[in-house]
């Protein structure tokens, strides 16, 4: 495994950890979305846990090509970014409407929005497919946070 894959890794899992933080983060602040916010907390870091078990089985590992966004600043600019939210969060608590803006633009970013092309996508090799089966279940955060926006009745604007 080459030096910049292993740096696109470490990156990636950040990414997906960090975002796990900021949605437990929410889990913790917002009582009649805890299920909701737990359920997409656990599924980032079942994201963050496989490409961990990649990252572990150099010798073997068979990372799917396009799996891992290429833009290596834009990954850096993720994590800051989400950093900065979760210590920002921490200390002015969000409103409900923000917190649900919140994740759905990071839904939308440079991580997610690979993540999410890729599983879309016609699988190219045995690696993705196999991939792809593990992961069915915990894609479309972005149309997932929309619906149930709609269904709380959270006001429907511009960035959605």
């Amino acid at each position: 495994m080459t030096r910049i894959l292993l740096e696109h890794l470490d990156e990636s899992i950040a990414l997906e950890l960090n975002i796990a933080r900021l949605y437990t983060l929410f889990h913790d602040l917002f009582e009649d979305d805890q299920d909701f916010w737990w359920q997409l907390a656990a599924e980032e870091r079942n994201h963050a846990a496989l490409l961990q078990h990649e990252k572990k089985n150099t010798s073997t590992a068979i990372v799917p090509e396009h799996l891992l966004a290429k833009d290596m600043e834009a990954l850096k600019a993720a994590n800051k970014g989400i950093a900065d939210l979760l210590e920002r969060y921490s200390g002015t608590r969000p409103t409900r409407e923000e917190a649900f803006r919140t994740a759905f633009t990071l839904e939308n970013s440079i991580g997610e929005v690979h993540y999410q092309e890729f599983m879309d996508r016609k699988s190219d090799s045995l690696s993705d497919e196999l991939f792809k089966q593990l992961n069915q279940e915990d894609k479309d955060h972005a149309n997932r946070i929309k619906h149930y926006m709609k269904q709380c009745g959270i006001p429907d604007r511009e960035y959605i």
